[in-house]
């Protein structure tokens, strides 16, 4: 049986990235009910609110699913643990800072850890420390990114050799071919995020799946290189104007205001894409469909081991 769904008690090896503050609990109950991990991201949000998501989750489904916590960006680290252990929730991803002074104590309360990193160092930090699960972001990825150069491609292989634990790869993946190609590079699954905005459950709005669906390869860019944190978004009236603005000097304090989860929002939720922006992977050119979750993930394994039997003709005897 495959590692990640053993540990993670799933069907299929795909895990839904956090999201943070446009997290929900109809998408992460979706991909949990679709065979999945569901994911809530905290981002910066209080631990009310965060605990409304969980409640509002565990009323739409008995399957496991997670909590993301950003270390860096997190309203109360210690009250987000102390959430997740009142609600029993099985797995915890960590993300965007060290995990260290957190992992033994999640663990100490049989909770799965699953730790984001994007280097080979971080990797091995991660597992040394007692990670269950690493999730391999390559910066193909959408949102804030950690990694400025890596492809997830050339990262994974690099990672799975060095470290003992299960490894999950992000970052440009968003189809079947997608998920064969990280298992065929030593990864045991992968985890999703701007594939799982374009599909019926996600509660987003319809610009902001129109946007995905229309996109090229091309419009997912990174901004922040001048000022960070560095975040892939989708070319928007706004991003432009940011873009211009950084390029003018404009300092992290601006950079840092307009790039808020406020103005995440009202791209997200309103479809303002002039006072506003929307997270996007470079996989938004492959996505040219809105399908319901179930329908996405039970193609994405068909197509896998389509794309696998494939291959394995194509090799010499």
């Amino acid at each position: 049986m495959n590692d990640v769904c053993k540990q993670l008690h799933i069907s299929y090896p795909i895990i839904q990235g956090g999201m943070g503050n446009i997290s929900n609990a109809p998408l992460a109950a979706a991909v949990s009910e679709a065979g999945g991990l569901g994911m809530i991201g905290c981002g910066t949000m209080p631990p009310d609110e965060v605990e409304t998501i969980i409640y509002d989750t565990v009323k739409r489904t008995y399957m496991p699913f997670g909590v993301n916590i950003a270390i860096n960006v997190a309203n109360d680290i210690d009250a987000m643990i102390a959430l997740v252990k009142k609600h029993h929730i099985p797995v915890v991803s960590l993300s965007a800072g060290n995990p260290g002074p957190f992992i033994t104590r999640l663990k100490q309360a049989n909770i799965c850890v699953i730790v984001v990193v994007a280097s080979v160092k971080h990797a091995e930090k991660a597992t040394a420390e007692g990670a269950d699960i690493l999730v391999a972001e390559g910066v193909e990825a959408a949102g804030i990114n950690a990694n400025a150069e890596l492809t997830t491609f050339t990262l994974i292989p690099q990672i799975c050799s060095s470290v003992h634990v299960p490894v999950v790869a992000a970052g440009g993946i968003g189809d079947g071919k997608g998920l064969a190609a990280a298992i065929a590079l030593g990864a045991s699954g992968v985890q999703l995020g701007t594939r799982l905005i374009a599909t019926k459950e996600a509660p987003f709005h319809e610009t902001y799946k129109n946007k995905i669906i229309h996109a090229k390869a091309t419009d997912a860019v990174l901004i922040g290189r001048t000022v960070g944190p560095l975040r892939r978004v989708l070319k928007t009236p706004f991003i432009e104007k940011l873009h211009s603005m950084e390029q003018e000097g404009a300092g992290a304090k601006t950079y840092l205001e307009w790039t808020s989860e406020s103005n995440h929002r009202k791209g997200a939720l309103d479809g303002d894409l002039d006072n506003g922006f929307i997270n996007g992977g470079q996989v938004a050119g492959l996505i040219t469909d809105i399908p319901t979750v179930r329908e996405l993930f039970q193609q994405m394994i068909a197509d896998a081991r389509k794309q696998m039997e494939t291959s394995l003709r194509l090799l010499p005897d």
